[in-house]
């Protein structure tokens, strides 16, 4: 692991020269400080890349050191450590963006394998900077980096591709944000300030794709009535983007792919040709390769599209980057629809983490927009979601044993949902996700006091 700079607040002595010794026998360049007011005082000086922040210090308490750290550095990654960990206090920390929390007491090889993932993410937060500040095209926010290894691979080949010409073909489920990619590819090339033309290939009829694509001149049939430019001609000096390019018909892929080899092309009714200069970036959801075996996809075409592939793996498989996501969603349709709701709970997030997103980014964006929409308080709950399936996880998730403070944060919830609905044993199981049965059986187990139905 690379030498990093590390500081230590705490307000025990035994706690931090301990913690200084093994970091700084591991190489490391450990500072501490004694109070939360020290601490902050010295990260006013110097950059650090990690800082070891005890939640229980007198004066300045660590949830609001916590908080002026990241409202002042974002980037500084923060363990807190604490003798007093519940997970109340865990869940508060995390919502004010520590990375985790490591209990007292703790070993030296527990410390040092916490700073380790710590900083490794640490790496990925300032790669992710830094390959944001190659792809200058991209927009503020357009596109949230997590820790998910196959899309920052994604992410080190857009940087690569997009200052060539090269023809590019991204490949994944629908939903997965390949246009998004497209346009990201655009705006970090050459051809930047040129125009970004999308032909929907799902959408265009057999009949008039030659038409949309090249353009027709008057008279050409009987509702030409007037010359039209295509797709092709409109793309010139830019990038042509052809989204789900696996729908067009055996006759439009024999044409389309003479105009990419020869970079012209005829107007419908024209015997003038027209020269292009567009780049090609195409997308689909399809494997074009079994579509090339089973003969209903050109295989010279395929070659031809398919010089750089980009796979956009699906929701499910980088589970990992969905708090970011929502994070993002949130604050975006915060924004958007001008509401206040401030935080998505534990529960809920945990719903969203279990289920399987068929639709993936775009359904969770949905999911997103739409609780943001519909949801009554300040934090978003498992029933301001619409899949049925989460609710079912989530009924076996609850009916899971649990100990300690869980308890207390499950009893809690059960009480919370059961005073929202009147006391409506129904409603409030179908709220959890759970069946009356299980509810009954909770409720007993706690020895919940029912609010009054009225």
């Amino acid at each position: 692991m690379k030498k990093a700079s590390i500081l230590v607040i705490d307000d025990e002595e035994v706690m931090r020269d301990s913690c200084r010794q093994v970091l700084t026998r591991q190489g490391h360049d450990a500072h501490t400080a004694s109070s939360g007011t020290a601490g902050l005082g010295l990260l006013a000086e110097h950059n650090f890349d990690l800082v070891m922040l005890d939640l229980k210090m007198p004066g300045l308490g660590g949830m609001e050191v916590l908080d002026r750290i990241k409202q002042a550095a974002p980037e500084t990654i923060v363990v807190v450590i604490t003798g007093h960990a519940t997970v109340a206090a865990a869940v508060e920390a995390m919502k004010l963006g520590a990375y985790d929390v490591l209990p007292k007491p703790f070993t030296p090889d527990e410390l040092l394998a916490i700073v380790n993932r710590a900083l490794e993410r640490r790496r990925l937060v300032t790669e992710n900077f830094s390959l944001r500040g190659e792809l200058q095209g991209l927009r503020e926010n357009e596109f949230i980096m997590g820790p998910n290894p196959g899309m920052r691979g994604i992410f080190n080949i857009i940087a690569k591709v997009a200052p060539t010409d090269s023809t590019v073909l991204i490949t994944g489920e629908s939903g997965t944000g390949k246009e998004l990619i497209a346009q990201a590819i655009h705006r970090s090339s050459p051809r930047r300030d040129g125009p970004f033309i999308a032909v929907d290939c799902g959408s265009i009829v057999p009949t008039l794709f030659e038409s949309e694509l090249f353009g027709h001149v008057k008279g050409a049939f009987t509702d030409a009535v007037a010359n039209k430019r295509g797709k092709l001609e409109l793309a010139d000096g830019g990038t042509l983007f052809f989204d789900e390019i696996g729908n067009i018909g055996p006759e439009s892929q024999a044409k389309l792919l003479r105009a990419l080899q020869e970079r012209e092309f005829y107007r419908v009714g024209d015997t003038r040709s027209i020269s292009f200069d567009a780049r090609i970036i195409a997308a689909t959801n399809q494997d074009l390769r079994q579509a090339v075996a089973a003969r209903t996809f050109r295989d010279d075409l395929y070659y031809r599209i398919n010089v750089v592939n980009l796979d956009l793996p699906p929701l499910r498989e980088r589970k990992e980057d969905i708090p970011l996501l929502v994070a993002h969603f949130l604050k975006e349709y915060n924004r958007r629809r001008k509401r206040s709701v401030g935080a998505v709970s534990e529960a809920a997030l945990g719903l969203l983490l279990d289920y399987s997103w068929p639709g993936n980014i775009r359904e969770l964006e949905n999911v997103i927009e739409r609780a943001v929409i519909l949801c009554d308080g300040k934090t978003i709950e498992p029933w301001d979601f619409p899949f049925t399936n989460a609710r079912t996880r989530a009924g076996e998730a609850a009916a899971a044993p649990t100990e300690g403070t869980l308890e207390d944060v499950e009893k809690a919830h059960i009480m919370r949902v059961l005073r929202q609905v009147g006391g409506h044993r129904t409603k409030a199981a179908q709220a959890l996700g759970v069946d009356r049965k299980t509810l009954r059986a909770k409720i007993r187990r706690y020895g919940i006091q029912e609010p009054d139905r009225g």
